[in-house]
């Protein structure tokens, strides 16, 4: 949490108490929660804080890089603290988000993008499946 505060306050993000609260939900958050998860908790923080702050507040951190923002084909937007690159594999039956890293792919990514003749920047990878039946 103090390493959030931090880089927003390096950002140049006024560190209010309802920001503080929001960062708070999203820093104790092991799920991707979209807007309305977001406030929900926080409201249990702090009564005062509206679903327009809370909306404001995750754009600011979006457009500071400081959360990322996913659709997960849902219709709707989630949330994460932008600490580390991974990947999400998204159970479609259940909407459960699974994070995972694999060496093997950031190998390949790097390659197709050299044999392509570019240097790779940045990137998303989300994959969407259902679990398989246990035999």
């Amino acid at each position: 949490m103090a390493d959030l505060v931090k880089r927003c306050v390096d950002a140049g993000l006024k560190m209010t108490g309802q920001r503080r609260v929001i960062l708070k939900v999203l820093g104790q958050s092991e799920d991707h929660p979209s807007v309305e998860d977001v406030y929900e908790r926080a409201r249990v923080l702090d009564e005062s804080i509206s679903i327009a702050t809370v909306y404001r507040t995750l754009g600011l951190l979006d457009e500071l890089n400081l959360v990322i923002r996913h659709e997960f084909q849902e219709g709707y937007a989630r949330y994460e603290v932008n600490l580390d690159h991974h990947h999400h594999l998204v159970d479609l039956e259940t909407g459960k988000v699974i994070e995972f890293q694999n060496e093997e792919l950031e190998e390949l990514k790097e390659k197709i993008a050299r044999d392509l003749g570019y240097e790779l920047i940045d990137h998303r990878l989300e994959l969407y499946g259902k679990k398989l039946e246990e035999r």
